[in-house]
């Protein structure tokens, strides 16, 4: 067990507060921090668990779809995740972002009539800017999209094909004409980058049309619609929290009392200590039994459980420290294990119960991407992107490459500096017609930026392997990247390549046919490229 002394900040900040002589500011975090403590934190997300688990017996035939990171906190079972970020729908500042097109619901709901999302939110709202704004526009594009495929066939259905804007009452008027002006813009944008439009329309027969349930709404139970009464294919929008309009919310028990927070599932790694949502169902009634007191000793305890099995199974399962509080519930230093939410073992559907979920092939390229927790069959060779080295069981020992890579966050060259030695890897191996897997410790972001990598520097743009001569006659714009990044979404459903990462890949590529091995002079850039640097919207 690793003991830390508290800092000196810290050791300051309890004097001052022992002493009664804390700012505003420091006394507003001190209470913050109390109030946000990790019981309270997990029974707000329990006691709002309990209304999505409501909802979703309304319409039982719909797939439960969590929004991550957040949504998965709130619900033991989910048929599938997507990505909608809220930043995309702030007021007056909304886009329309096709790294994170997320079609593969809009398959799940022609499929299926439907889905419902669930996702919370902080204090003072009733759903997060991913609802209100983001999601709408994003059906409405795809409905858009849609229509323009099937007036391009003579479809005699486009006709009565709704491709409104439906925004919730709270979006001011002013606000939706804005959105309406840039909503041709976005469609564009959506039909240049490559999407498989035509697979959704043939799939889709209604259009698509949010809808949105809060703890505030009022449904009569007797009087619930069928799914498929509805003259449009819904995507039921479950926001989680109780609006609270900024008052604290003490909430007690016959045996234990705590603070609601709303939207408690957000920023976990502040709060979770290494507890992770399929962790915390396969312990909550544990967990929250344990009380506010016995909590952090539950948790610790169930973590570092996982931790050692994880171990024993030979996966990456290091100890990590999490950072000591004056609070009386974080008292003490506890050893633990990832910092992040583990969402490989999340079931996606039961249709695919029989399939690795963890590897996600990319057509018929020979290449997969994945988690480094994986098993090495039908796989010929190995490109390892996470800090840590694997054991895996191979042909030969030049099969396996291991490139340390550390997430842009950390290092804003790290990605950078090793794509040269992964393309020449994938060259290597993939002119001979072998299956190559990138992996990296959660297959959502470095795995799928070298992939990208890779994909641009050797492949053409139907994704046949050339050995890199289109590449070389190719001057890489962001819409090259964008329609190359579709492309790996297509397929691999989880990915969520951050920002840095993405610009580092830009980086490699337009640095001269991926021979450069240095960080990037961006005074020496043609002007062009420049502006793509700048522009960059990944």
């Amino acid at each position: 067990m690793e003991i830390r002394r508290p800092s000196d900040k810290e050791h300051r900040e309890k004097m001052e507060e022992e002493s009664g002589k804390l700012s505003i500011y420091k006394a507003a975090r001190s209470i913050k921090r109390r109030e946000n403590n990790l019981y309270n934190a997990l029974r707000s997300i329990y006691d709002d668990s309990i209304f999505v688990g409501e909802i979703s017996e309304l319409w039982p035939q719909l797939p439960l779809v969590a929004n991550l990171r957040c949504g998965l906190w709130y619900h033991p079972r989910f048929h599938a995740t997507c990505y909608f970020k809220s930043t995309d729908g702030h007021s007056n500042n909304c886009s329309f972002n096709t790294s994170r097109l997320n079609l593969h619901l809009a398959l799940l709901a022609a499929s299926k009539g439907g889905c419902m999302i669930v996702d919370s939110t902080r204090r003072g709202k009733r759903f997060p800017d991913s609802m209100s704004r983001t999601i709408p526009i994003w059906t409405c594009i795809l409905n858009r999209a849609i229509m323009d495929f099937k007036n391009q066939l003579n479809d005699e259905s486009s006709s009565e094909w709704d491709c409104s804007l439906h925004l919730p009452l709270w979006v001011p008027e002013t606000e939706k004409a804005s959105i309406e002006k840039r909503l041709d813009e976005w469609t564009q944008q959506l039909k240049a980058s490559g999407a498989d439009i035509a697979s959704i329309a043939a799939g889709l027969r209604k259009p698509l049309r949010p809808l949105w349930i809060s703890q505030k709404s009022v449904i009569w139970l007797n009087e619930v619609p069928d799914h498929d009464s509805w003259d449009f294919t819904p995507i039921i929008l479950v926001s989680a929290s109780s609006s609270s309009s900024g008052v604290n919310q003490h909430r007690t028990t016959s045996e234990f009392s705590w603070n609601y927070i709303p939207g408690a599932g957000d920023d976990e790694e502040s709060w979770a200590r290494g507890l992770t949502p399929i962790l915390f169902w396969n312990h909550v009634y544990d967990i929250i039994n344990s009380g506010p007191h016995l909590c952090n000793h539950k948790v610790a305890d169930i973590v570092e459980k996982n931790r050692v099995n994880r171990a024993y199974k030979g996966e990456n399962a290091p100890q990590i420290s999490v950072k000591s509080s004056n609070s009386p519930c974080l008292s003490h230093q506890e050893p633990l294990s990832t910092t992040t939410a583990d969402i490989s073992n999340i079931q996606i559907s039961t249709d695919s119960s029989h399939h690795d979920l963890r590897i996600s092939w990319l057509g018929s390229t020979n290449m997969a991407l994945g988690t480094s927790q994986i098993d090495s069959a039908d796989i010929d060779c190995i490109l390892n992107c996470d800090r840590e080295s694997i054991s895996v069981s191979l042909p030969s020992a030049e099969a396996y490459l291991h490139l340390p890579t550390l997430s842009s966050k950390f290092d804003r060259f790290s990605l950078f500096n090793n794509l040269h030695s992964a393309v020449n890897f994938a060259q290597l191996n993939l002119s001979q017609g072998k299956r190559l897997l990138v992996c990296c410790d959660n297959g959502e972001d470095i795995s799928v930026c070298v992939c990208l990598a890779i994909l641009m520097s050797l492949f053409d743009e139907k994704g046949t392997y050339d050995d890199g001569k289109s590449f070389s006659v190719t001057r890489v714009t962001k819409w090259d990247m964008r329609r190359r990044l579709v492309y790996v979404c297509k397929f691999a459903t989880n990915a969520r390549p951050s920002r840095g990462n993405l610009r580092q890949v830009f980086n490699f590529l337009i640095a001269g046919n991926g021979v450069q091995q240095s960080p990037i002079d961006e005074t020496t850039l043609h002007p062009q490229d420049l502006k793509n640097l700048d522009r960059i919207c990944l």
